[in-house]
């Protein structure tokens, strides 16, 4: 007897999928984006080491992270735009050799022009901030839809495991390397990004809508506009988005300026800053080897419940508590914030118009990264105000009470529109 679609289950995938890194299509783009994320990484630490060796200030060095900043966002919304309007596989290949180009210019400004530097990093900046979007679209291209979430958990944990592991490899290689040298390392890993991915197929993801492809000749103002109503077609993104931009701007914010201050002042020692951090990174390598094979039936509310306990992290802060309770508060909030991820990505591959993935994508970048900077300049000034203690209370009950509202949202619950739930 067979089973009416009205009466169909309502499981999740019914058997664990193979592990999607034996698939030679996803372990080159696996490779590179891998690659980017390292690159990305390592720009603002290599430019630190420079400020050590006294051949970059300490103002230089502001002026050049703010221009990389500056082109990313510029850059994010248009890549997005283009990886829609043309290949996937273009746009990564274009936008990463223009940040591979970025860093032989770097290294020639480094001690000489700081105008170069500057120009360098806003070119690295829009290729960092062009590719990401298409990045994601070209796991939905390349990954059948049964193994995106362990797809998107195999890229974090890679990520993870660079910031985690990052550090020390560079302060070896540092031993043996002047910084010009490492940052025609950073251009290196730009070029595998550029050039080892493999082409898309523009696969159709289950459950969008038909193609409704805007027309090749209107504007990038208008093809822009067209992925932000499509984002504005799923209640769950929008509320989503707005969770995750909340508790960006304000918890990340927060520790980011409180977590060294009170390490100094109350606890004495730095000891705690950095065994905070690193368990913040372990518990976000535990979860993602936790999300890479766990589908909760109720997949929305357990990632915004992941999200949500980023506020530990400033809630630990603002307490007179043991450092054991502060390092134990930095790894759940590590692991929350897997939790969200990748489902969160998942989800947006998932749902959204596949001819349209780009621009969504870029809207999620641009407002939840973008919006990072504007909380970082304002904690401080918030904090001498008021006092770390008051700023603190504000910003975990952000963290706890946005996802708790996003979570209100009807199609929150599994990031899906109700007559998805037979999907998975």
């Amino acid at each position: 007897m067979t089973t009416s679609p009205a009466q169909a289950p309502t499981t999740t995938d019914p058997s664990p999928p193979r592990p999607v890194l034996l698939d030679s299509a996803f372990l080159r783009l696996w490779t590179g984006t891998t690659a980017s994320g390292l690159a990305t990484w390592a720009l603002p630490f290599v430019l630190g080491l420079a400020v050590l060796e006294r051949d970059l200030t300490a103002g230089g060095l502001g002026l050049v992270l703010a221009a990389r900043t500056a082109g990313f966002l510029g850059a994010v919304a248009v890549g997005g735009v283009l990886a829609d309007r043309h290949s996937r596989r273009a746009v990564v290949l274009w936008s990463a050799t223009a940040a591979a180009v970025a860093a032989p210019l770097l290294a020639a400004g480094l001690g000489r022009s700081l105008l170069l530097m500057s120009g360098a990093a806003l070119l690295a900046g829009a290729g960092q901030g062009a590719c990401r979007p298409a990045f994601q679209a070209l796991t939905a291209e390349i990954v059948e839809a049964g193994q995106r979430q362990q797809a998107n958990a195999a890229t974090t944990l890679a990520v993870r495991v660079s910031t985690l592991t990052g550090p020390s490899l560079a302060a070896l290689l540092a031993t043996v390397l002047d910084v010009r040298a490492l940052l025609l390392g950073i251009g290196a890993l730009w070029l595998i990004a550029a050039l080892v991915p493999g082409r898309g197929g523009r696969k159709p993801s289950a459950g969008t809508t038909a193609d409704t492809r805007t027309p090749a000749r209107a504007s990038f103002r208008q093809e822009f506009l067209d992925g932000v109503r499509e984002a504005r077609r799923h209640p769950w993104f929008v509320a989503g988005l707005g969770a995750l931009t909340a508790v960006i701007a304000t918890g990340y914010s927060a520790t980011a300026v409180a977590l060294p201050l009170i390490s100094r002042d109350r606890y004495g020692t730095e000891v705690v800053l950095a065994a905070a951090t690193t368990a913040y990174t372990v518990g976000a390598l535990g979860g993602a080897l936790v999300i890479a094979r766990w589908r909760p039936r109720a997949r929305g509310w357990a990632a915004l419940a992941g999200l949500a306990v980023y506020g530990l992290a400033p809630l630990s802060l603002m307490l007179p508590v043991h450092p054991a309770v502060v390092v134990a508060a930095y790894a759940v909030a590590g692991m929350g914030i897997e939790l969200f991820n990748v489902p969160w990505f998942t989800a947006t591959q998932r749902e959204v118009a596949p001819e349209k993935l780009a621009r969504v994508s870029s809207l999620d970048f641009l407002l939840s990264y973008g919006l990072a900077p504007l909380g970082l300049a304002l904690i401080a000034p918030a904090v001498d105000a008021f006092g770390a203690g008051p700023v603190l209370l504000v910003c975990a009950l952000t963290c706890f009470l946005a996802p708790a509202a996003a979570a209100l949202v009807p199609t929150a619950r599994r990031f899906s529109p109700p007559e998805d739930v037979s999907r998975g």
